[in-house]
C-alpha cells in the first residue's frame, strides 16, 4: 500500500493499527493460521454448540477451569484462547466505567445517549431498541479494534423505588411494566436478532430489591432488605422476568444486599430457582463486583472463604465480577465443599455465551459484524438519534398562558442561567463514556438567540449569593430569561442518596430572586435523576414554565432549546412521581413496604400505591397542543377460561381471584380502540398511557401501568390506535402469599380523562362478550 503522497491516510493507518484496528482483530480462539489450535473440536462453528462447550471443558484442567470463574478471565494458551474481561457497560452508550472498555485513537468516543431514567419519559419502546441497536453497533466497532468486549453489563432495570436513590438515574422510572418493558426492547437492541447468535451479551442488574446505596449510615454491602412475598413478586421482580422471558437476555446480575437474611449471590431460590428455572435464562448469572467477597468479608454470612466460594456457585453463580472465587473455589472443590461438576456447570454457562458471541469461531472479520469499526462510531445518524432521544424524554410540567414555545421575533435576547446553564458532563449523567460531542443549554440557546450569560451559583451546591447580582441584572436585561438548575453526581450517585428533596443551597433563592426581576417570561429548566420538590416555583405566577431534562445526553442543550423554542412539541411524560419534601420525612429509605400502611403512619410508595399530595403525579407531561382520547371500542366483559386441569375451588379462584397459572393465558387480551384528537394549532405526538384501577381490595395497587404508545396527530385531525392488554400479564395482581391472580369483577380502564369498565369473570368457555 503506497502513501507517499497522501500523509492523512498515511497518518490514519498508524492510528488504526496502533489501536488494534489494522484491518482484523485477532481472533479470541480457534485462530485458522494456528494448526495446532484450529483443529480442535471446540473451534468446529458447524458443531452443536453444546457440544462445542463439552468439548473444551474436557480439555481443560481444574486450575484452569478456576482462574475463568472471574471477570478478568485468565488466558489458556495451549488452547489458543486469549485472556478476557467480561466487565464492560454500556447503560446509554459505550461507557469505560468497566475495565474492558477504554477510549482513544481510532476510538476517541462514543454516542452518549440521554440517561435511562431520561429515555425512559419517551414511553417509546422503538426508541429504546433502536438506542440498544446503535450502542452494540458501536460496541462491536470497539470490539473488532481491541478497545472493548462483547459482554455488557446494562440494563439496570431496578425499581426507582425511593426518590433520594442516587442510581435511580440509571433505572426506567418507578413502574415494574415500564420498567420491565424497557429492559426487554433495550437487550433486544443491544443483543440482536439473530436467533442464537449474541450481537452482544446484555446484562439486567441488580437482582433483586436492590435501591439503596448509602442513606443514613446503612449503605449497600450491609443492607439486609426485608421484602415481603408479595411485593418481590408484584413490584421487585418484575422487569427481571420480563428481561429474561421477553427481552431473552444473556446475562442476570445478582447485588450486594440480602434479601430477608441471604445474600442475592447466594441465594439458590433466586438464582438456580427463580432465574434459571421458573424463567429458563439462556445465559449465565453474574455477581455485582465483588460481592461474594462482600458477604464473606462484609456481611460475615459464612465461616470460611471457601464456603462463601461454594454456596455462591451451588446457589446458581457462574461468574465472579472480582477474585473471589479465583482466589477460593479450588480449596472449596478439594475440602469437598463443592464439586468439580458445580465449577463445569457454571463454566459451561460463561462459554456458551463466549460461542453465541462469535468468540470462538475464528477470524472476527469473516464473522456478522466483522466490518464494522472507527468509521460506524459517533456517525451522524447516531448523533441524530441521541438529540431525538433527548427531545422526547423532556417533560413540560409547567406552562402558564402558553408562555412557551418562545417566540424568534419578541425573545431575540434570552438570559441563560444556573449552574447547569453551560454544563457538559453533567447531561450525561453516571454510567456514561467519553461522548462524540456536547452541545450545552447555553449553545443550544445560542442557535435560536443572543445570549447573556450568568452563571447565579458556582456549582449546584449553590453555597451562597456572591454571583446573584448579575444573574438578576442579565433578567431584567433580556426578553426572556431561562434558569437551568438542578442536580448533578455530587448530590445524587451511586454510592451518595439525597437527603431531601429540595433543591440544594440558594437555588430556589437564586430563582425567586431572578423571576421578580425578569423582564420577560421566566422558565425553569430542571436537570436531575430524581424529583425535586418544586412547589414553589410551580404555584409561583412570575415562573411562567417548568421543564425537566433529566440528564439530557450529549445533545441536550440543543434539545432543550428545540423545544423552549417550539421546533419540538414535548411529548415527554414524568416516570416517576414528584413528592413533596414531608413525604420523605415519613419513611425511611430501608422500609421495602410498597403498599401504605395508616396504623404505623407509612404512606406507601410509587403512585400504585400511595395516595398522599404529590408535586407532579406519574405520567404527568404537558403538550404545546391539546390531546383528547375518545374510547371507539372495548369489551364490557370478559370471561377468562379456566385451563380445565383445576375446579373452580379455593385453589384457583379465591378471593375473588383465579390463579394465573390456572387460567388459559394464550392471547387472551382486552382489546381496545381509542380515537386521539388533536384539538389544538400545533402538530404533535401524543403519548398515550392506558391505566387500570382493579376490583377493590388487600392485594389491589390504585391503578397500574398496562399499556402505552405513541401517535403522531396532526393539528385538527384525529387518529386511531388500537391496543390489546393482556389479561393475565397486565390486569393480574399479586395476593399476599405471592401468588399471582386475576381479580374477578369490574376492571375500570383510564385512557387520560376517559374511563372504561370491563367485567372479568371466570369461565370454562372463554366467550368474550360485546
Amino acid at each position: 500500500m503506497a502513501f507517499a503522497n497522501d500523509t492523512a491516510t498515511f497518518v490514519l493507518f498508524c492510528i488504526l493499527l496502533l489501536c488494534g484496528f489494522g484491518g482484523a482483530r485477532d481472533p479470541f480462539a480457534c485462530d485458522p493460521n494456528n494448526a495446532t489450535t484450529a483443529n480442535f473440536p471446540f473451534c468446529k462453528v458447524s458443531t452443536l454448540v453444546s457440544d462445542r462447550v463439552k468439548d473444551l471443558l474436557g480439555r481443560l484442567t481444574l486450575q484452569e477451569k478456576i482462574r475463568l470463574l472471574v471477570n478478568n478471565a485468565a488466558a489458556v494458551p495451549r488452547l489458543g484462547i486469549k485472556g478476557y474481561e467480561w466487565w464492560s457497560e454500556a447503560l446509554h452508550g459505550v461507557s469505560n466505567v468497566g475495565p474492558g472498555t477504554k477510549f482513544g485513537g481510532a476510538f476517541p468516543g462514543a454516542t452518549s445517549f440521554p440517561q435511562v431514567i431520561t429515555t425512559a419519559a419517551s414511553f417509546n419502546a422503538t426508541l429504546w431498541e433502536a438506542i440498544g441497536r446503535v450502542v452494540s453497533d458501536e460496541a462491536r466497532a470497539m470490539y473488532n479494534g481491541g478497545a472493548a468486549g462483547l459482554t455488557y453489563w446494562s440494563p439496570n432495570v431496578n425499581i426507582f423505588r425511593d426518590p433520594r436513590w442516587g442510581r435511580g438515574q440509571e433505572t426506567p422510572g418507578e413502574d415494574p411494566v415500564l420498567a420491565g418493558t424497557y429492559a426487554a426492547s433495550y437487550v433486544k437492541g443491544l443483543q440482536g436478532n439473530n436467533g442464537e447468535r449474541l450481537k452482544v451479551a446484555a446484562c439486567c442488574k441488580h437482582f433483586t430489591a436492590y435501591d439503596l446505596d448509602n442513606w443514613n449510615g446503612v449503605d449497600r454491602f450491609h443492607f439486609n432488605a426485608k421484602v415481603s412475598k408479595q411485593d418481590i413478586k408484584d413490584t421487585f421482580n418484575v422487569p427481571f422476568k420480563m428481561c429474561v422471558k421477553e427481552g431473552h437476555v444473556a446475562s442476570v446480575m445478582c447485588s450486594y444486599n440480602q434479601v430477608n437474611g441471604v445474600p442475592t449471590c447466594a441465594d439458590p431460590n433466586l438464582l438456580r430457582k427463580t432465574v434459571r428455572g421458573q424463567w429458563k435464562l439462556n445465559g449465565y448469572i453474574v455477581s455485582d463486583c465483588d460481592s461474594v467477597g462482600v458477604y464473606y468479608n462484609t456481611q460475615h454470612y459464612t465461616s470460611t472463604p471457601e464456603e462463601a466460594a461454594a454456596d455462591a456457585i451451588k446457589a446458581g453463580l457462574d461468574l465472579d465480577c472480582g477474585p473471589f472465587l479465583a482466589q477460593h473455589s479450588e480449596d472449596a472443590v478439594k475440602s469437598g465443599l463443592l464439586k468439580e461438576a458445580d465449577v463445569n456447570s457454571a463454566l459451561a454457562n460463561t462459554l456458551t455465551v463466549q460461542m453465541r458471541l462469535g468468540m470462538y469461531d475464528g477470524q472476527p472479520s469473516a464473522q456478522p459484524f466483522g466490518n464494522l469499526g472507527p468509521k460506524d462510531v459517533c456517525t451522524p445518524s447516531h448523533q441524530e438519534l441521541a438529540l431525538e432521544a433527548a427531545r422526547q424524554g423532556i417533560v413540560l410540567l409547567k406552562n402558564r398562558g402558553a408562555s412557551l414555545p418562545l417566540s424568534h421575533r419578541r425573545h431575540r435576547t434570552v438570559a441563560v442561567i444556573g449552574p447547569n446553564s453551560n454544563v457538559t458532563v453533567t447531561m450525561i449523567g453516571n454510567y456514561a463514556g467519553v461522548a462524540c460531542g456536547y452541545t450545552s443549554p447555553l449553545q443550544g440557546m445560542g442557535n435560536y438567540a443572543k445570549t447573556i450569560h450568568q452563571m447565579g451559583c458556582e456549582d449546584v451546591a449553590c453555597a451562597d449569593d456572591k454571583l446573584f447580582s448579575g444573574a438578576i441584572e442579565a433578567a431584567r436585561q433580556a426578553d426572556a430569561t431561562v434558569l437551568v438548575m438542578g442536580l448533578d453526581q455530587s448530590i445524587e450517585a451511586e454510592f451518595k442518596d439525597r437527603t431531601g428533596l429540595f433543591l440544594p443551597g440558594r437555588q430556589q433563592d437564586l430563582v425567586s430572586k431572578v423571576s421578580m426581576a425578569s423582564k420577560g417570561p421566566t422558565v425553569l429548566v430542571l436537570m436531575s435523576g430524581g424529583a425535586i420538590d418544586v412547589s414553589f416555583a410551580k404555584n409561583d405566577p412570575r415562573i411562567a414554565a417548568i421543564v425537566w431534562a433529566g440528564y439530557p445526553g450529549q445533545a441536550g442543550g440543543a434539545a432543550i432549546a428545540d423545544v423552549l423554542y417550539g421546533t419540538t412539541n414535548p411529548e415527554g411524560k414524568l416516570p416517576m412521581t414528584w413528592y413533596p419534601q414531608d413525604y420523605v420525612s415519613k419513611l425511611p429509605m430501608t422500609d421495602m413496604a410498597m403498599r401504605s400502611s395508616p396504623k404505623r403512619n407509612y404512606p406507601g410508595r410509587t403512585y400504585r400505591f400511595y395516595e398522599g399530595p404529590v408535586v407532579y403525579p406519574f405520567g404527568y407531561g404537558l403538550s404545546y397542543t391539546n390531546f383528547v382520547e375518545i374510547i371507539a371500542g372495548a369489551p364490557k366483559a370478559v370471561a377468562v377460561p379456566l385451563d380445565g386441569r383445576h375446579h373452580s375451588g379455593n385453589t384457583t379462584v379465591s378471593g375473588k381471584g383465579i390463579k394465573v397459572n390456572h387460567a388459559k393465558c394464550n392471547k387472551l387480551s382486552v382489546g381496545l380502540q381509542v380515537d386521539v384528537k388533536n384539538t389544538g394549532s400545533k402538530d404533535g405526538t401524543h403519548t398515550m398511557l392506558v391505566f387500570s384501577t382493579p376490583p377493590a381490595g388487600s392485594w389491589a395497587p390504585r391503578k397500574q401501568l398496562v399499556a402505552f404508545t405513541k401517535v403522531h396527530v396532526p393539528a385538527r385531525s384525529q387518529q386511531r390506535v388500537g391496543l390489546n392488554i393482556h389479561v393475565c400479564k397486565f390486569l393480574s395482581v399479586v395476593d399476599r402469599s405471592g401468588t399471582r391472580r386475576i381479580p374477578i369483577g369490574v376492571h375500570d380502564l383510564h385512557v387520560g380523562n376517559v374511563k372504561h369498565s370491563v367485567s372479568l369473570q371466570a369461565s370454562t368457555f372463554g366467550v368474550i362478550k360485546s
